[in-house]
């Protein structure tokens, strides 16, 4: 299966938001239009980016960064919010295309850090993207990933 991965645009709310019910386990029913009005804005905003993978035309995941000073980090801490699949298709394979990007979009951002909820991608495997355990949250120091597998 060969994925496009590229920034996400205003078009791909839908998609992104069709993708949700499935990347939150135990979650109450969703609202799409709330979830939708929502995203649409942070698509716009420099301190988020949102970056969609792509099998043809249709939007089959999905992740955000969200940006935010950190005096005890000495920078910026890149959290990643958003990691949705679409469950028919292999998981590893949609995160193993969209955590490159996101990664590079931190650093290319001056992140000095990206944390992650582990329920924010419950498929993925974050330690082997070098993530550790820094509670509650999972870590990666930027200078120490390299942005290829």
């Amino acid at each position: 299966m060969e994925l496009q991965v590229r920034n996400a645009r205003v078009t791909d709310v839908d998609g992104i938001t069709a993708l949700l019910p499935a990347s939150r386990p135990g979650s109450a029913a969703h609202d799409a239009d709330a979830e939708a009005d929502m995203l649409r804005p942070l698509v716009y905003l420099p301190n988020a980016t949102i970056v969609v993978a792509l099998a043809g035309r249709k939007v089959v995941g999905a992740a955000m960064l969200a940006l935010r000073p950190s005096v005890d980090h000495g920078g910026l801490v890149g959290t990643i919010d958003l990691l949705a699949t679409d469950p028919e298709l292999d998981a590893d394979a949609v995160t193993g295309s969209l955590l490159p990007e996101i990664l590079r979009s931190a650093r290319n951002k001056g992140c000095v850090r990206v944390e992650v909820d582990p329920a924010a991608g419950r498929t993925a495997r974050w330690s082997d993207w070098g993530f550790r355990e820094d509670p509650p949250r999972l870590a990666l120091d930027i200078a120490a990933v390299a942005l290829q597998r």
